[in-house]
């Protein structure tokens, strides 16, 4: 099978400059591919190789990662900054020349929207707010429809008024500081290699020669109050931080992304795909970036017990959200990985491609 080759171009969509990875021919089946934090479009191409020339492929790098431009990231509006920023780029006819055209797939000419952990959340917010431009979603080990931590249930109870022990207050700082530094060591834990080996992939051999541009990915990633982290302020509640108005950690915070009920409601439903492995660290109910999962292991300490403030759900409430999507009329398909981490593309990509190609309606070659 011939190999997809990408090209980057550079446009200006919804008044900030984004860097957007492209491959295909224009009139190709249209498939968009959004990351997840700590990464860019460059997380993407590992897959690319393995895609049909026939597809057409677009990757941005969202605000603040890669090589678009550090736009703030405005938190109380969710993740609405990034989804704004992707519906800008449907209107590129360079990009998406069959955005509203013929008939491909599920969803006529209607792109087949992939979304990895933040990026599946983004793919979520855009299906919401822009129904009638999305042909199926693929959510690659997806953020919750609740947010990330905070939660006690299916039904995303919070925990406490304040979302406490979740956004930016409870990133790694030494993190945080290598990321900036552009570190690219692997001896301390919390450095971006270190990181990018234990919890983006269950294996980290399956990084292979593409670890280093994997690493540049993670290290693309822009620092600070308006990005990630963001900001925090003091919570009276454990652990002592809840989210603040900036960045991208409290745009995933629940105070601000909380879409369950929009994304059951909304019309029309395309398909939904959800792929994700059974060995991932990151979206999980035992999680290990879930404050609450982190207090009940000892590794936090003053943890107030599992009736005040137990681990995140993830697992249980993206099903139940798509549960209620399917019965309100959509359809839904869980696709679970063995031995998988939170990276499927990359870990199991034959199979990932399979579920993507069914989406598109493209037949494997």
């Amino acid at each position: 099978m011939p190999r997809m080759q990408s090209e980057q171009r550079v446009v200006t969509a919804n008044g900030t400059t984004q860097a957007v990875r492209v491959a295909g021919p224009p009139d190709g089946t249209p498939v968009l591919l959004i990351h997840g934090n700590c990464s860019s479009s460059l997380f993407w191409e590992p897959l690319l190789r393995r895609l049909p020339p026939t597809l057409r492929v677009v990757a941005p790098d969202l605000r603040g990662y890669g090589d678009s431009a550090t736009a703030p990231v405005d938190a109380t509006r969710g993740l609405r900054d990034f989804a704004d920023d992707i519906a800008a780029l449907l209107d590129d006819p360079t990009l998406f020349a069959s955005a509203s055209g013929s008939a491909t797939g599920h969803g006529g000419g209607r792109p087949v929207v992939v979304g990895h952990s933040l990026g599946g959340g983004v793919a979520m917010r855009l299906l919401v707010d822009h129904p009638h431009r999305v042909g199926a979603l693929l959510l690659a080990a997806p953020v919750s429809p609740y947010g990330f931590g905070g939660t006690r249930d299916l039904t995303g109870t919070p925990t406490t008024p304040d979302f406490a022990g979740t956004g930016a207050g409870t990133a790694n700082a030494d993190f945080v500081a290598r990321l900036a530094a552009g570190d690219r060591g692997a001896d301390a834990p919390a450095s971006p290699r270190a990181v990018l080996r234990a919890t983006y992939v269950a294996d980290p051999a399956v990084l292979g020669t593409d670890e280093e541009l994997l690493l540049d990915s993670v290290l693309s990633t822009a620092t600070g109050d308006d990005n990630y982290p963001g900001t925090a302020v003091p919570s009276a509640n454990w652990p002592g931080t809840a989210p603040g108005e900036r960045g991208v950690l409290n745009a995933l915070a629940p105070t601000w992304f909380r879409l369950a009920d929009e994304l059951v409601a909304v019309a029309p439903k395309p398909p939904v795909t959800w792929v994700r492995g059974d060995a991932d660290v990151i979206v999980s109910d035992t999680s290990l970036f879930d404050l609450a999962y982190l207090g009940s292991l000892g590794v936090v300490p003053g943890w107030p017990g599992e009736e005040s403030c137990p681990p995140q759900p993830m697992i249980g409430q993206t099903r139940a959200v798509l549960q209620r999507y399917a019965a309100a009329g959509g359809a839904y398909r869980e696709v679970v990985l063995p031995g998988c981490g939170h990276s499927p593309h990359l870990e199991h990509p034959a199979e990932f491609v399979a579920e993507l190609l069914a989406l598109t309606g493209v037949p494997a070659v």
